[in-house]
């Protein structure tokens, strides 16, 4: 294991698939959902497990509402809210099938989710109440984000984008470009613009950039490896935008690769050595200094390997596209 690469010891293991793992807003507070009906909470400036909360269902995704409240999706479709100090939980909502995604504004203070019932729900934090609901019109909802205001949505090949101030009029950005399913969307933090990543390794950008006259718009190959002269066709499980170091954004796939690339150059920063298993999903810190990745097996191939999910932390000394041999996205 190379020296800027830690593996999370955890004193009773992860039982089975990470779903999610995502940073905390301003702290270097890791949560974990998985396949185990866990919610853990693990502290990473003292290396220590503050919180393991099990459920009676699988938890397939969770996040933040803010340092000291998380929220999950789960398999028996309830949406959970955590006082990650007491570990207390409560049921805020229920889907009518697997609740599959979740996440937070902080503009509309609304927890998004959706699930196999092909409804995006809406509960408003503040009234306590599902406000409304957008039923999805083709296919289950695989991946979302938000970013200020824009609710960026996956569902097939398709990708649409929302406002949360008025969920009536969907617009769609693109029908993946790909022509194939999409496998993940990601919005970046600081600016208008989203990523979204393919079932046959591909990703797409679209980002404002106001510092430029025209926007960034391209396709890529996010690991071109060769097999037998023909395209490492791997999922693209995940996509992360470093939130300090502008231009920098991370990718995950199926095979278990993580790559670090700068948009502006359209340049390869670095890969990291193989990881275990699938890459199920990676976070950034804070501080943008810290990468978070989850080595576990996904359920979406029957070869996929076994091993024990396991969460690594590598430590990102410095962001210079120079310091590294970079290779171009082409």
């Amino acid at each position: 294991m190379e020296p800027n690469r830690v593996l999370l010891n955890f004193q009773n293991p992860i039982q089975d698939a990470i779903s999610t793992i995502q940073f905390a807003p301003r702290s270097n507070n890791l949560l974990i959902s998985s396949w185990d009906s866990s919610l853990r909470l693990y502290d990473v400036d003292n290396s220590a497990l503050r919180l393991e909360a099990p459920s009676e269902a699988a938890l397939l995704d969770c996040c933040f509402q803010d340092e000291s409240l998380a929220l999950s999706a789960g398999s028996d479709g309830l949406i959970r809210r955590y006082d990650l100090q007491s570990g207390i939980s409560e049921t805020i909502g229920k889907h009518d099938d697997i609740a599959t995604n979740i996440s937070y504004s902080d503009q509309t203070c609304q927890i998004v989710t959706a699930g196999l019932d092909g409804k995006i729900l809406l509960w408003d934090t503040r009234r306590e109440k599902c406000v409304s609901f957008v039923r999805n019109r083709d296919s289950d909802v695989v991946s979302m984000s938000i970013s200020g205001f824009n609710l960026i949505v996956a569902s097939g090949v398709c990708v649409y984008s929302l406002d949360l101030r008025n969920m009536q009029k969907p617009v769609q950005l693109t029908d993946s470009c790909m022509k194939v399913p999409v496998a993940c969307v990601s919005s970046v933090p600081y600016t208008e613009g989203f990523a979204i990543g393919s079932v046959d390794g591909r990703v797409a950008l679209e980002i404002a950039c106001l510092d430029q006259a025209d926007d960034i718009r391209y396709i890529f190959w996010c690991h071109p490896k060769s097999k037998g002269r023909r395209k490492h066709l791997e999922s693209v499980n995940d996509i992360g935008f470093n939130p300090i170091h502008h231009g920098a954004f991370a990718t995950g796939d199926n095979a278990g690769f993580v790559s670090v690339w700068d948009f502006q150059s359209k340049r390869r920063i670095l890969e990291l050595p193989r990881f275990p298993n699938s890459v199920a999903s990676l976070s950034y810190n804070c501080g943008g200094q810290v990468l978070a990745v989850a080595s576990s097996c996904t359920y979406q191939e029957a070869k996929e390997r076994e091993d024990p999910p396991q969460v690594f932390l590598h430590v990102i000394e410095e962001y210079n596209p120079k310091s590294f041999s970079a290779s171009s996205t082409g």
